[in-house]
């Protein structure tokens, strides 16, 4: 493999010190520069393109996602570790789901961590760190929550949670003091709002949006 050429782009001081003295301790064989803006980088990228670039996206100049993608699509060959304190949902989605190799990782993650980031960076690898993972997660849960929130009524979302559950239509019936008519109709309504034609679609749904644990339902 190619030898890269490692470019740390963070105006914080300490952070910067401290992720040089990482590399240099580590990894002493490869090639450190430290840049200070889009243009320096942009600049070195032209005679050097087959560079790992570490970013501290919030201490840079980088204007938007669209600035960073811009760049790695200019600039194909480049692996990219982001390095910050912390970083939005909408800029995470818009830079791991891009055909781009973008790892990340925090400057609060644990040493090992902030390591494991590097190996995988330098060696063509995708990496995330669990705190992101997280805080994708997170959202994607809230997102499901409040799209089942604004879809179901109340008694719909108990209702597919007990047909989740592996509860027949007359069971359900028989513990709601409903008629099986009603239940059924529930049924009919849950299935048309979610867009969904059998059970097991419905389950998947209640799966993904929380109302039920995949490990508790019945199939």
């Amino acid at each position: 493999m190619m030898s890269r050429e490692i470019v740390i782009v963070d105006r914080q001081d300490i952070t910067r010190l401290g992720m040089e003295n990482i590399i240099k301790t580590v990894f002493p064989n490869w090639v450190l520069n430290v840049i200070g803006s889009k243009k320096e980088l942009v600049s070195l990228l032209k005679k050097k393109p087959y560079t790992c670039i570490i970013l501290d996206y919030t201490c840079s100049d980088f204007k938007s996602a669209d600035d960073v993608l811009n760049i790695s699509a200019r600039f194909p060959e480049t692996n990219w570790l982001l390095f910050s304190e912390e970083l939005s949902v909408d800029l995470l989605k818009r830079l791991i789901y891009n055909d781009a190799l973008f790892n990340i990782v925090l400057k609060s993650s644990a040493l090992k961590d902030i390591i494991f980031a590097l190996q995988k960076t330098y060696s063509g690898k995708q990496y995330i760190c669990h705190q992101i993972e997280e805080q994708l997660l997170i959202a994607k849960k809230s997102v499901f929550d409040t799209t089942i929130a604004n879809i179901l009524t109340l008694t719909e979302n108990e209702i597919l949670k007990e047909i989740a559950l592996g509860k027949t239509t007359k069971e359900i019936a028989s513990q709601r003091n409903l008629s099986y008519h009603t239940v059924m109709t529930h049924r009919k309504n849950i299935f048309r709002k979610l867009e969904v034609n059998t059970i097991f679609e419905a389950i998947r749904y209640a799966i993904r949006a929380g109302i039920v644990d995949s490990s508790d339902y019945y199939i």
